[in-house]
């Protein structure tokens, strides 16, 4: 089984383990460091790691912190921060491989581990399960918090920051035209006590008809979940005080599940 975590230098490790005899308890000395990733600020690490339908190991990375990505790593194609990565953990290559259909897998334009670039601090991301289409929760800078859609067959999309945050320019000093660029399927602004957003999953059980194929997410500060359906109408349910959401989780079933931090 896989990881991502900050070590005590303040940077991302993704590393691998193996199960001890017990398969509930993890062999702790079989640890094998497989990514390192220098974090030039104490912020926006990213953070999430999933697999794919197509089987590699999918690691979402932020930009690398501070405020407003002054190294500009979100469209640094030389850059692992600000990105989506896609990697293989067969065993055939060691410590990792790199898939033959990512976009720059021979490194001569961009990092081989990149698939997606363009993202501010995609911390959570998920795999809709019946499309197999990529559901990524972009929190945003001071103003738009933001949800793109990825088709998990199509590499080297461009999401847009530091140029845009959300579908509203934020720097675009010397950014390509914005035709070369994904806009969120749906987003949101600061208003109502709203900041930071936590993303979920497509619900794809089988308790709830009338949820079935919303996109569940909810807002860290607000308290609040919310969905987004099909056409991309984003809509708030209710408050509930105290909770500050963190994760979501998807059931073998497809049944969801949300957790908070507390007060």
């Amino acid at each position: 089984f896989f990881v991502n975590y900050t070590n005590t230098s303040g940077d991302t490790v993704i590393a691998r383990y193996s199960v001890s005899n017990d398969p509930d308890i993890a062999d702790a000395s079989s640890a094998e460091i497989l990514l390192t990733i220098d974090q030039p600020f104490s912020n926006h690490n990213g953070g999430c790691i999933k697999f794919g339908p197509d089987g590699y190991l999918w690691i979402s990375m932020g930009d690398g912190g501070s405020g407003g990505d002054p190294n500009n790593n979100g469209q640094n194609k030389s850059s692992l921060l600000g990105k989506m990565l896609r990697i293989s953990v067969d065993g055939v290559q060691m410590p990792y491989g790199i898939p033959s259909d990512n976009p720059f897998a021979d490194g001569a334009e961009g990092e081989a581990e990149i698939w997606a670039y363009g993202l501010r601090n995609a911390w959570k991301f998920s795999f809709d399960r019946e499309t197999n289409e990529v559901l990524i929760a972009d929190v945003g800078q001071n103003a738009i918090e933001e949800i793109n859609k990825m088709p998990s067959a199509e590499a080297g999309l461009n999401y847009g920051w530091r140029c845009y945050e959300g579908n509203q320019p934020y720097n675009n000093a010397g950014c390509e035209d914005s035709s070369t660029m994904i806009f969120p399927v749906a987003q949101y602004n600061h208003s109502a006590g709203r900041c930071s957003l936590t993303g979920g999953y497509v619900y794809r059980g089988s308790q709830y008809e009338d949820i079935y194929g919303l996109y569940f997410f909810a807002d860290y500060c607000s308290n609040q979940m919310g969905v987004v359906d099909q056409d991309g109408t984003l809509t708030f349910l209710d408050s509930y005080s105290g909770n500050f959401f963190a994760t979501f989780g998807e059931d073998a079933s497809g049944e969801l599940y949300i957790a908070g931090k507390g007060s």
